[in-house]
């Protein structure tokens, strides 16, 4: 009995550790493993830290956000840092900063570090590493992770993943999350290719362009950045891409070409000898001419007299004295085993992604998560999903996911009497910051317990997860309303007129003719069915709902016009409700009390339980006419 009670301690022990966490191995062990100190895995990693959890987040160099050490190479971010907004509301005021992580921290705000609209790319890096330090993250520098492998052991309650450092240590997880970023460049093979420059690696002297021809390889932010640095050195520069360039003011998508970059525009346009074409370098060969400079020939080109190659009114056919390739990031696959590697994006367009399910799981590789710019495939010019301002809130999606599926912990909610719906709706579509920059992506969805005559609020939802709210959130519904933020369907895309003079418009009964971002309000009496999701049109944000509401688009963002914003959306409540919704002074209430048979909801709840709000004369006379209130 006495032996039974000295190892008693040790057995229970030994019970409460996890499975995965009992193999006999050296390697070092967590329950997380995050793989990467950028901004998405110091979001991730503040996440855990608050939640209690055990978990590691490797990074490669010396420091937080290393990748910002060197990109953008002409260190002048595009994400903008809205210092001042006119409102105090920090939820609404990070609308417009681009750049902060989300934390519980006041003073990391990009705004104390940069009063640039487009800050240095350095002050980011002192931000990230503040970030890391304040928050007090477990941050495991100098650690290059690789050959990342799931195993399944039958005599184990679970899966593991192993992985080792460039140094041999070993580690295991039990689950991980990639947040390591697109940083390898993007190079393809055509013939030629040895002669060019990278946007990696060139030269920013811009005394090294003085009085050079240069042919800028691209159609993004990288090859508009670099031409406007080098722009006052030139003779003249080409920028040549395989499609039309695309204005991220036209396709709303910012991603696409800024303001900020777009300077060569202009000398294209007012015929200032530098240029923008469309070609695909595939068809093209790239040759050094005898004295140096690099021509471009058609492939069926005669190579061997490439000096003297004429080709009449050919667009290229004058020589070059740099090629510069700026033609973006993929991901680094080769940090995982072959076993264990995730598949390519399955489009065209987001094969240099991995291939993520809306849970932000690796498709095929149960317990393998991503986060920040490598969930993109997911939104590719959709959303803001591969950008800081959007990656902060889908990596607390995650988080939230996780702590569900992992902890049992259910989406954070709140439950309240209907009669505030309204006014929560209202407040949400006028400050959430989540659903304003990952518009179509992040959802608010409400549950409706008319039985009770009470609302279920969760914040920030992923729209595409609908079908599997109950086994994602931990939250058992069927009736719902679900909030998104909007563009009109055929207002955005690469040359569409955004400035013409009919673009927005103004009246309510024109609601659903919006085309500036607005709140949009669908209602299901049953949750959509995964057919009926992977069933709706291109156009189609979500299924066709049982009724569905558009605030009318405004100009200043600020949904609380009493007749075109609050009295139809009322209205709109009303007829999901059955019931009248609108607030009664206890004297209405008295008076309805003696010629009704059923009161309004307010009289229900806030003066038959006497918390209702007597009103003067001067009151009850002037809401009298006033149909809203």
């Amino acid at each position: 009995m006495a032996f039974l009670q000295m190892i008693l301690p040790f057995l229970l022990c030994t019970f409460l550790i996890p499975a995965y966490l009992t193999e006999e191995s050296s390697a070092q062990k967590w329950n997380y493993c995050v793989v990467g100190a950028g901004p998405s895995g110091l979001q991730m990693g503040f996440f855990l830290e608050r939640a209690g959890r055990n978990y590691v987040i490797f990074e490669k160099a010396n420091m937080s956000g290393s990748f910002f050490n060197t990109y953008p190479r002409h260190r002048k971010l595009i994400s903008i840092n809205k210092r001042h907004t006119g409102k105090t509301n920090k939820e609404f005021n990070m609308r417009h900063d681009w750049n902060s992580l989300l934390s519980d921290d006041e003073s990391l705000l990009m705004k104390h570090y940069s009063k640039e609209f487009f800050p240095d790319a350095d002050t980011y890096v002192k931000y990230l590493n503040d970030y890391t330090t304040k928050l007090g993250l477990n941050v495991q520098y100098n650690t290059e992770i690789s050959d990342i492998a799931r195993h399944e052991p039958p005599n184990l309650s679970g899966q593991y993943f192993t992985m080792q450092d460039q140094h041999g240590n070993g580690y295991q997880c039990r689950v991980m999350v990639i947040s390591t970023g697109m940083h390898k460049p993007n190079i393809p093979t055509f013939q030629g290719q040895e002669y060019t420059e990278g946007y990696e690696d060139m030269s920013l002297d811009r005394d090294d362009f003085e009085g050079k021809s240069v042919l800028i390889l691209g159609r993004g932010n990288s090859a508009f950045e670099t031409a406007d640095h080098i722009i006052g050195s030139t003779n003249v520069i080409h920028v040549m891409g395989r499609s039309r360039v695309k204005m991220a003011w036209e396709t709303h998508y910012v991603g696409d070409l800024r303001a900020i970059n777009n300077g060569l525009l202009d000398t294209y346009q007012l015929k200032s000898l530098d240029g923008l074409l469309e070609a695909d370098m595939v068809e093209l060969s790239l040759v050094k001419r005898s004295d140096g400079r690099l021509q471009l020939i058609p492939q069926d080109g005669d190579l061997t007299i490439a000096d003297k190659l004429v080709i009449d009114n050919f667009a290229l056919r004058h020589p070059y004295d740099k090629v510069i390739r700026c033609l973006g990031f993929t991901f680094d696959f080769s940090i995982f085993e072959n076993s264990t590697a995730p598949q390519p994006g399955s489009k065209k367009r987001t094969k240099k992604y991995p291939f993520v399910k809306a849970n932000y799981e690796a498709a095929g590789i149960r317990g393998m998560f991503f986060a920040g710019t490598n969930t993109h495939s997911i939104d590719f010019k959709k959303s803001a999903g591969g950008f800081i301002h959007g990656f902060r809130y889908t990596t607390r999606v995650l988080h939230h996911l996780l702590e569900w599926r992992y902890h049992s912990v259910p989406w954070p909610s709140i439950r309240l009497p209907m009669m505030e719906l309204l006014d929560r709706v209202v407040r949400r579509l006028n400050e959430a910051s989540g659903l304003y920059q990952m518009f179509y992506v992040l959802s608010d969805v409400i549950l409706l317990h008319k039985d009770t005559m009470e609302f279920e609020y969760l914040e920030e939802f992923p729209t595409l997860m609908l079908p599997w709210l109950q086994k994602a959130s931990g939250h058992n519904h069927t009736e719902v309303l679900v909030l998104i933020m909007e563009y009109g369907k055929n207002f955005s895309g690469a040359g569409k007129d955004v400035f013409r003079s009919d673009r927005a418009v103004g009246e309510p009964e024109d609601a659903h003719l919006s085309n500036f971002l607005h709140p949009v309000i669908y209602h299901y009496k049953t949750i959509p069915t995964l057919e009926e999701m992977n069933g709706r049109s291109k156009h189609e944000t979500i299924p066709k709902p049982d009724s569905i509401h558009h605030f009318v688009e405004d100009f200043l963002t600020d949904w609380t016009a009493p007749t075109s914003h609050i009295l139809v959306f009322r209205r709109f409540l009303e007829s999901v409700m059955g019931t009248d919704m609108r607030y009664f002074f206890d004297q209405q209430c008295f008076q309805l009390a003696l010629t009704h048979t059923e009161l309004p909801l307010s009289c229900q709840h806030y003066w038959e339980n006497g918390q209702g709000l007597p009103a003067t004369q001067t009151m009850l006379d002037s809401t009298a006419h006033m149909t809203w209130f």
